[in-house]
């Protein structure tokens, strides 16, 4: 049997490659840079959904407690991450590039301030890791697109 932990690290890394790798064509393949940022933005879109989907069932398993966070306010964090990830990609790449960077630091925000109660420590460890190499690949396409707008 594998351990949890084991799976979220490998699930995790492995969930970081199409960040990594379309950093790395942003600037290997310039001339394909509309096609890889819409990839990037549309990816950013689908984890930051993916990740705010973990509210949800929590949120049931809160119903009969309201101490740290309620099950409402669970769910409603929920649906605000989900619906920014989805109006994120209405906006133009300058919109997108502000509203992905913000929305993983205030999901990382979330976790490690209001649900690290419901986490095991192993998992706010991981999940900071995994944030931060996100939103390292955001400042960069964001920088890179900055300078290809020179």
């Amino acid at each position: 049997m594998i351990a949890v932990a084991r799976l979220a690290i490998v699930v995790g890394i492995g969930g970081l490659l199409p960040f990594l790798a379309a950093i790395f064509g942003l600037f290997a393949l310039p001339e394909q840079s509309l096609a890889i940022s819409r990839y990037f933005y549309l990816y950013s879109a689908g984890i930051l959904a993916f990740m705010a989907g973990i509210y949800w069932p929590l949120a049931m398993q809160l119903e009969n407690r309201c101490y740290p966070i309620s099950p409402l306010v669970t769910m409603l964090l929920s649906q605000v991450f989900f619906i920014t990830a989805g109006i994120g990609l209405l906006l133009p790449i300058a919109g997108q590039i502000l509203v992905y960077t913000l929305a993983y630091v205030a999901l990382y925000v979330v976790d490690a301030r209001w649900m690290r109660g419901y986490w095991p420590d192993w998992y706010l460890k991981l999940r900071l890791g995994l944030t931060a190499v996100v939103l390292a690949c955001q400042v960069a396409a964001g920088a890179w697109f900055i300078l290809a707008q020179g």
